[in-house]
C-alpha cells in the first residue's frame, strides 16, 4: 500500500495532543520558525497550551488536521490515533514509547503496537517512540526538543531512527541547508524507505541522506531507488550494525566471507545508493550533492599553494575510487603563462604563493584546472580563525572561477574547523561547495559519483524464516550432480560404496585421479582426500580413509586460477552471491565481491574483474588466459540452481572452481538445504 504523506510532512494545520513541556515545545518550534498555518492544542483540562487556546477534544477542532503530534501515553495514543484516522487527518507523529521496541521488558508491548497499527488504518503514522520531524522549508516542526535547523528555501532531507543523532545532525555548523529532518522511530507502520519515497514528491529536496539501522521491506527500498533515479535525486546512506549471520561457518568459506554486512553493501550497490562510513562524511557528501548534484565522473583536480598540501591530497585519495588526470597541453600553456617557469605543473598542483592576493591571476589558475574532463576541482584553502581577511582573495577567485567556467568547484579546508560558516554560506550562494576536512572531501567526491541505475529485477526472496533454520548438508557426490543439472561443469567420476568397489570405478577414468571420502565435512583434515592417483593405487588409499563410500574423479588439468562461487541466504537482504579467490587463496587474499540474486551477467563480470585475483584469469605474466565465458557460465549455473531452490536453500558453494584455458570445472561443491 502506498500512503500519501504530503499532508503530514507539508501541513497547513497542526494539532498538538497533550500538555507539558514536550507539547508546548512543538508549538513554540513551529511558531518560532514562522509556520503560517493553524496550530490547535488539544487537552481535556488546560484552557491554553503555550499561549494558544486549547480544544478539549479532537472532535472540537475546526477541521481534520493535516498533521498531529500525539504526546500522550501509549494507551491514550492508540485512542487518539483511532480518532484522528476516523476524522480524516493527514497523519500523526506518535511520541510515546513502550511499543514493540520495549518487547524485551514488557510482553504487552507488541500487542499495544498492533492495536496502534489497526487504529491508524490508512492514515500514516511516524514512530511510535520518535521525535517526529522538522520541515524547515515551511516552518512546520512536529518536534519536541532542541534543534539547530533554520528556515531554508531548498535543501537535503535526513532520515534516521535515532532522535539523538537527528538532533546532533541539525546542530551542524557546516552551512548544509537541511530541508527535512525525520526520525522514524520503530517504524510500526511507515518505514524509512516509504518516508523517503514520500519526500521525493517535494521538488525542493535536493538529496536524501539515510541513517539506516536495518532494511525492513526490501520492496519498499526498491521503489525508493527507482523513484529517486527517475527524479534525479541522489541518495546517500550510513548503514550501521552488522547482522548476526548465524551460519555454519565451520562448514564453508562462503558463510564467513558473506557474513557481517556484505548483504547490506550488495543491496546498496544494487539500488544505486552511495554509502559513507561516518557522520562528518555523511554531511559533506550531502552538501556536495546539494550544490552540484551527482558527479559525472571520478576525475578530480586539486589546487593548493603548498607542496605539503598537494602531497596530502594525493595521499588521501590513494586507494579511493577517484583519480587525478594529468594536465593537458592547453592547461599547461595557461598555467605556465600565469605562474611562470618556477612552478612545477602537475595535478595536484602546488601553485606556490607568487600570485596570492592577485584575484585575477588566481582565478585564471583555478579556471585552468577545471575542464570537461574534470568532475570536481578542489581548491585547498584553510581560513585562519585569527584574521581571515587576507584569504578573501581565495574566496573571490573561487566564486569567479565558478561563474566563468560553470564547472564544479569546491573550496576544501584540510582541517574541518578552518572553514568559517559565513564563508561557507557565501560559497554555497555562489554555487561553490565548501568541504570541511580533506578526508571528508575526498570521501564525499567518491560517494557523489553518479551511480548506475538501480537494478530493474527485484531482489530474490525465498520463504521467510530466521537465520537458524535446521538444515541438512548434501554430500559432494549429491551436490555436484544437482548443480550440473543447471549447467555447471563437473569432473568425470563415479561412486564406490565400498573399498572393494573402488578399482572398478577407477579403471573407467583417465588418471590422474582424485579419491574423496563421501560424507566427510573437512576432508583434508580427516585424511579423506587423496590426489594424483592412478587406478592401481585407489583401493589401498580408500582403505586408509575413515568412511565407507568414496567419490572417484578425474583431476582437472591445466589450471590457470581457482575461484570460489557461493550463495548464502541472508534473511535481511535476500541471497548473497559471493565471488572470491578460491582454494588455498580464499583466506590468504581476503579477496571477495558480493552481489544479490538475481545478478545480470554484465554485473557478475564487472564484480569478477574487480577481484585482485582477476589478473590470474587474464594471463598474468604471460601465462595462459582462462576461458572467461566458461567462468561466467559456471557462476550463472550456480545462480540458476539457487534461483530454482529459493524456498529451502541455505547455502551453496563451489570451491574451488578450476579455471582453465578451455573451461571452468567444479572440483568441490557443497549444498545446505533447510529441513522445513
Amino acid at each position: 500500500m502506498v500512503r500519501d504523506l504530503s499532508r503530514l510532512f507539508r501541513p497547513r494545520s497542526i494539532a498538538v495532543i497533550g500538555g507539558g513541556a514536550w507539547c508546548a515545545q512543538v508549538i513554540e518550534q513551529s511558531r518560532r520558525m514562522g509556520f503560517e498555518g493553524a496550530i490547535w492544542p488539544v487537552h481535556p483540562k488546560a484552557r491554553a497550551v503555550a499561549g494558544l487556546p486549547a480544544f478539549a477534544r479532537l472532535k472540537d477542532l475546526p477541521n481534520a488536521p493535516d498533521a498531529a503530534f500525539v504526546g500522550i501515553n501509549r494507551e491514550a495514543t492508540v485512542e487518539a490515533v483511532a480518532a484522528l484516522s476516523q476524522m480524516g487527518a493527514g497523519g500523526a507523529v506518535c511520541f510515546a514509547s513502550g511499543f514493540a521496541e520495549a518487547q524485551a521488558e514488557d510482553d504487552r508491548s507488541q500487542a499495544v503496537q498492533e492495536k496502534l497499527i489497526a487504529a491508524a488504518g490508512d492514515m500514516p503514522i511516524l514512530g511510535p517512540n520518535c521525535y517526529g520531524f522538522i520541515n524547515a522549508l515551511d516552518g512546520a516542526l512536529l518536534w519536541p526538543d532542541q534543534h539547530g535547523a533554520g528556515r531554508v528555501e531548498r535543501g537535503v532531507a535526513i532520515l534516521t531512527q535515532s532522535s539523538n543523532i537527528a538532533i546532533n545532525l541539525t546542530m551542524q555548523r557546516r552551512a548544509l541547508p537541511i530541508a527535512y529532518t525525520v526520525t522514524c522511530g520503530n517504524m510500526a507502520q511507515t518505514t524509512q524507505a516509504e518516508i523517503a519515497t514520500g519526500l521525493l514528491d517535494d521538488p525542493r529536496v535536493t538529496a536524501i541522506g539515510l541513517h539506516v539501522e536495518g532494511f525492513a521491506d526490501l520492496r519498499a527500498w526498491e521503489t525508493l531507488a527507482r523513484k529517486a533515479h527517475e527524479k534525479g535525486v541522489p541518495l546517500v546512506a550510513i548503514k550501521v550494525g552488522r547482522s548476526d549471520q548465524a551460519r555454519a561457518a565451520t562448514i564453508s568459506h562462503t558463510a564467513s566471507l558473506a557474513g557481517g554486512d556484505a548483504g547490506a553493501q550488495a543491496l546498496l550497490d544494487r539500488l544505486g545508493i552511495a554509502r559513507v562510513g561516518d557522520l562528518p562524511g555523511f554531511l559533506e557528501t550531502l552538501k556536495l550533492l546539494h550544490v552540484t548534484g551527482a558527479l559525472e565522473a571520478d576525475t578530480l583536480a586539486s589546487v593548493s599553494c603548498s607542496g605539503g598540501e598537494a602531497s596530502l591530497v594525493a595521499d588521501t585519495a590513494h586507494g579511493r575510487a577517484v583519480r587525478f588526470p594529468p594536465l593537458d597541453p592547453t592547461q599547461r600553456e595557461t598555467l605556465r603563462d600565469v605562474l611562470g617557469p618556477r612552478v612545477a605543473l602537475a595535478n595536484p598542483l602546488d601553485y606556490h604563493t607568487y600570485i596570492w592576493r592577485d584575484t585575477e591571476a588566481m582565478t585564471r589558475v583555478f579556471s585552468a584546472m577545471t575542464g570537461p574532463e574534470i568532475a570536481l576541482t578542489l581548491l585547498i584553502v584553510d581560513y585562519p580563525h585569527t584574521d581571515a581577511a587576507d584569504w578573501d582573495c581565495a574566496t573571490r577567485a573561487a566564486l569567479e572561477t565558478r561563474m566563468r567556467t560553470g564547472r564544479n568547484v569546491a573550496v576544501v579546508s584540510t582541517l574541518p574547523e578552518l572553514m568559517p560558516e559565513d564563508v561557507a554560506k557565501q560559497l554555497i550562494a555562489g554555487g561553490v561547495v565548501p568541504l570541511q576536512g580533506l578526508h571528508e572531501a575526498i570521501g564525499a567526491a567518491q560517494a557523489a559519483v553518479r551511480r548506475s541505475p538501480p537494478c530493474p529485477a527485484p531482489v530474490a526472496l525465498g520463504r521467510s524464516g530466521g537465520m537458524n533454520r535446521a538444515a541438512e548438508t548434501l554430500t559432494e557426490a549429491e551436490a555436484k550432480p544437482a548443480l550440473a543439472r543447471h549447467g555447471l561443469a563437473i569432473p568425470r567420476g563415479g561412486i564406490a560404496l565400498s573399498v572393494a568397489g573402488c578399482t572398478a570405478e577407477a579403471v573407467r577414468l583417465d588418471p590422474p585421479l582424485a579419491l574423496k571420502g563421501v560424507g566427510v565435512a573437512h576432508k583434508s583434515e580427516a585424511g579423506a582426500v587423496r590426489l594424483n592417483l592412478d587406478a592401481s593405487e585407489i583401493e589401498a588409499a580408500a582403505a586408509d580413509m575413515p568412511c565407507d563410500a568414496f567419490l572417484i574423479e578425474e583431476m582437472v588439468q591445466g589450471a590457470v586460477a581457482e575461484l570460489l562461487i557461493g550463495v548464502t541466504r541472508d534473511p535481511a537482504h535476500g541471497f548473497v552471491l559471493t565471488l572470491a579467490a578460491g582454494g588455498v587463496l580464499t583466506e590468504l587474499l581476503e579477496d571477495s565481491a558480493w552481489l544479490l540474486l538475481p545478478a545480470a551477467r554484465s554485473d557478475i563480470e564487472h564484480a569478477l574483474r574487480g577481484l585482485r585475483a582477476f589478473p590470474l584469469l587474464a594471463g598474468f605474466r604471460g601465462k595462459a588466459i582462462a576461458d572467461l565465458g566458461a567462468v561466467l557460465d559456471a557462476i550463472e549455473a550456480v545462480q540458476a540452481y539457487a534461483l530454482a531452490n529459493l524456498d529451502d536453500l541455505e547455502e551453496v558453494e563451489v570451491n574451488p572452481l578450476i579455471c582453465t584455458a578451455t573451461g571452468a570445472i567444479a572440483a568441490d561443491a557443497l549444498i545446505r538445504k533447510a529441513l522445513e
